[in-house]
């Protein structure tokens, strides 16, 4: 048995494409590892997303465009003047606006077909199950340690699939977690506790208000979470199952490291 492509199978049957968005996905169309299927498959996906800055921002909006139905947004904060270095997703003039909604209106915007499901609260042990209900990929591009840790465990417990990156300054890293897959060698892919067997203690690490943080770097990272989230629901190409990218902004250097 190995890694299982994204089953969205009873709703691709449901959800057939409209004749504008044939048109509108039209370079998608012609892609052989993509075509109708891929295209409908995106269609009837139902991703979450945990958080709408730095990360989350440019994934939303790459997922928008590419066509996933339904996005689930999940944010407590309020865009700030200080988010817009980085944060793409937000003009200047929803400054103030709760970033959920800021981010609703330009997605909507962008793809009208979309299904979005606003959660305008911080993700805990205690709220993640029904956040992230009914997902088929979650993507965290939260700002903290202890909540990735969190989103991490509750897509375990829900055998959900997590793409989940960092950055920090001019350093990012991603990778996807899905320890409920089962490799061709019939082990099980590694979980969060294999990349971070230890945790830092809380508030250890420095923020991006303290140390800042490269804005198109989140740029990066955020674009690559929506490319492995596309071969995830599309079943192509190599999703960084068990491999951790990392990039090195300020030389452009990527290292690839296998754990688990």
């Amino acid at each position: 048995m190995t890694a299982s492509p994204i089953d969205v199978k009873q709703r691709v049957m449901s959800q057939p494409l409209q004749p504008d968005e044939i048109e509108r996905f039209a370079r998608h169309l012609v892609i052989k590892d993509i075509g109708g299927p891929g295209q409908a498959k995106l269609k009837a996906a139902h991703v979450a997303v945990v958080g709408a800055g730095g990360l989350g921002a440019p994934c939303l909006m790459y997922l928008a465009a590419a066509g996933v139905g339904t996005l689930t947004i999940i944010d407590d904060d309020d865009v700030s003047l200080s988010n817009l270095q980085r944060q793409i997703i937000h003009p200047t003039e929803r400054v103030g606006q709760p970033k959920t909604e800021s981010a609703a209106t330009s997605l909507m915007a962008m793809n009208p077909h979309l299904t979005l499901h606003l959660q305008r609260e911080r993700l805990t042990d205690d709220n993640a199950d029904r956040l992230l209900a009914s997902a088929d990929i979650v993507v965290d591009g939260s700002d903290s340690f202890e909540t990735r840790r969190t989103v991490a465990q509750a897509c375990k417990d829900k055998a959900v699939p997590l793409v989940t990156g960092a950055v920090s300054v001019w350093d990012g890293s991603l990778t996807v977690l899905a320890p409920h897959r089962v490799k061709a060698d019939g082990s099980y892919y590694p979980g969060f506790d294999d990349l971070y067997p230890v945790s830092p203690d809380p508030g250890s690490l420095p923020t991006c208000a303290q140390v800042g943080v490269m804005g198109a770097l989140t740029g990066m990272l955020g674009t690559m979470q929506a490319m492995e989230v596309i071969k995830l629901i599309t079943d192509a190409g190599e999703p960084l199952l068990g491999r951790l990218l990392l990039v090195d902004a300020l030389t452009m250097r990527f290292e690839e490291i296998a754990y688990g």
